[in-house]
């Protein structure tokens, strides 16, 4: 068989000269929209207006702007949220605790040992949170019961009713009857659970760690359970004394000073030192450990 011969192409020595555009001349070869190359055109011409120091007033903000204008409006630190915490620090119902506070100081139906008492706490309180129990921040400084908690609430509700509403309708009675010893006898309590009731929510501000907010009710409850007892030696006592009012008030008062003499008794001794007390120091104390 006569040998094969394979012919190869010839490869040319140099390629062929292609001319290719600078790259800003891509631009009139790429399908950009004409919007969009007018809007950079117009912003380089305000950046060399303005010397080159940026996008200028009328420009969209970047986005690391947009995100340390939204950290500073809800950083505590940098006061944004501090300042819409400090618009709500009163709710209705601490303003109407003070509104209590202050009709009760003023009308003298209070005297010097319980006013002296609430500024006392107001000082102790400042005093104990810098010194003993700063706040850690964080998760540990919530509160130990959620406010979704409906047991806890509906005990609230009804602590507030046997304790505030129902002695202040039997004090504005009183006025109509002129039971000056009944008013004497209830008013140091109604008017210490109403500095209590401000008192939380002053402790329930975020400057405060959570012992703090567990001294407020602590505290004020183991003052009160002494004036609870001089309201019941009072009401019992005026059999012997000449009482003026009727027998339906005298019954209502007694069945008021017991009521809130085993409410607020439990309340301190059922529930606070043995449940709440315990669970918001293993709480604080707990954060405290980690962060060390």
């Amino acid at each position: 068989n006569p040998a094969r011969t394979y012919s190869h192409p010839q490869i040319p020595r140099s390629l062929p000269h292609v001319p290719l555009s600078p790259p800003h001349s891509l631009n009139s070869h790429l399908p950009f929209p004409s919007s969009l190359l007018s809007r950079v055109k117009r912003r380089k011409e305000r950046e060399k207006m303005s010397g080159g120091v940026g996008p200028t007033c009328s420009d969209i903000s970047l986005p690391k702007e947009q995100e340390s204008i939204h950290k500073e409006a809800w950083d505590p630190k940098q006061g944004g949220v501090g300042r819409r915490k400090a618009a709500a620090f009163l709710s209705l119902r601490q303003l109407n605790a003070l509104a209590v506070v202050i009709i009760f100081s003023a009308s003298g139906m209070v005297c010097a040992e319980d006013l002296a008492f609430v500024v006392f706490s107001i000082m102790y309180m400042y005093f104990i949170s810098r010194v003993a129990f700063p706040r850690m921040g964080g998760a540990g400084d919530a509160a130990v019961f959620g406010p979704e908690n409906r047991v806890l609430r509906l005990y609230v509700l009804f602590a507030a009713m046997i304790g505030l509403f129902l002695p202040i309708a039997y004090i504005l009675e009183g006025f109509f009857e002129e039971d000056k010893e009944g008013i004497k006898a209830a008013s140091p309590h109604v008017f210490l659970l109403a500095s209590q009731v401000f008192m939380e929510g002053v402790a329930a501000n975020d400057r405060f760690s959570t012992p703090i907010r567990v001294f407020v009710p602590v505290f004020y409850n183991s003052r009160r359970i002494f004036t609870l007892t001089e309201w019941l030696r009072d009401e019992f006592a005026k059999e012997d004394k000449e009482y003026s009012g009727s027998v339906r008030r005298l019954m209502v008062g007694r069945a008021l000073a017991v009521a809130n003499m085993a409410l607020w008794s439990f309340n301190l001794f059922g529930f606070l030192l043995p449940v709440y007390l315990p669970r918001a120091f293993k709480r604080y104390y707990s954060l405290y450990k980690s962060k060390d």
